[in-house]
């Protein structure tokens, strides 16, 4: 006991304590394991396109419009958007499963949507639009920064159905493939290749 605290009253043994907690400190930080083990489920519906307009019969100007009891009126349900583009889901650093479709909502814009996504957690993981390739495997992993890419937003959930606004004036034709990309390590946990909507 006298010599385990005569070894801490020596300066360089405190230093090697310290700089070891931090060293720890900051791996835990920079990795964060437990993002591997937390599932985060997010769901999202589906934008809706615009709604019919209906147009009430005009009547006789001798007789006020008055509705039939034999027909009562119906809501129109509202349209589903209108897909551009699609693609599934392959597994790069983790394994992710799901579809990507990108739709033009009931005010013109454009919405890039996850579906049935599956993929782990983790720190700094966003949602890219890109122009690069998907290769299966490890060739696939860090490709999605060598070109174009436009940042969707940070990974809402690793589970679950989800909508990412894309600005206004995005040219689709310039981008091919959507990547979950780990912005702390530089990596693809998953992507998919886009196939154009005729």
């Amino acid at each position: 006991m006298n010599r385990a605290r005569r070894l801490l009253t020596r300066p360089w043994i405190v230093g090697i304590l310290v700089t070891g907690l931090v060293a720890v400190a900051a791996g835990l930080y920079w990795f964060q394991p437990w993002q591997l083990v937390v599932d985060e489920t997010v769901q999202e519906d589906l934008p809706a396109a615009a709604a019919p307009a209906s147009v009430p019969p005009s009547a006789p100007p001798s007789q006020p419009s008055r509705p039939s009891p034999s027909s009562p009126p119906s809501p129109s349900a509202p349209a589903a958007p209108a897909e551009l583009a699609t693609g599934t889901l392959i597994s790069h650093e983790h394994r992710t499963t799901g579809t990507v479709r990108i739709v033009r909502a009931a005010d013109g814009s454009l919405v890039l949507r996850l579906e049935n996504l599956a993929t782990s957690s983790g720190p700094d993981v966003h949602v890219w639009l890109t122009d690069a390739p998907v290769k299966p495997g490890k060739d696939g992993w860090d490709v999605f920064d060598d070109g174009k890419h436009l940042d969707a937003g940070k990974l809402k959930g690793n589970k679950g159905n989800q909508n990412y606004p894309l600005p206004a004036g995005t040219d689709l034709t310039a981008y091919t493939s959507v990547s979950i990309w780990c912005e702390r390590f530089d990596v693809s946990f998953g992507a998919a290749e886009l196939a154009r909507q005729p």
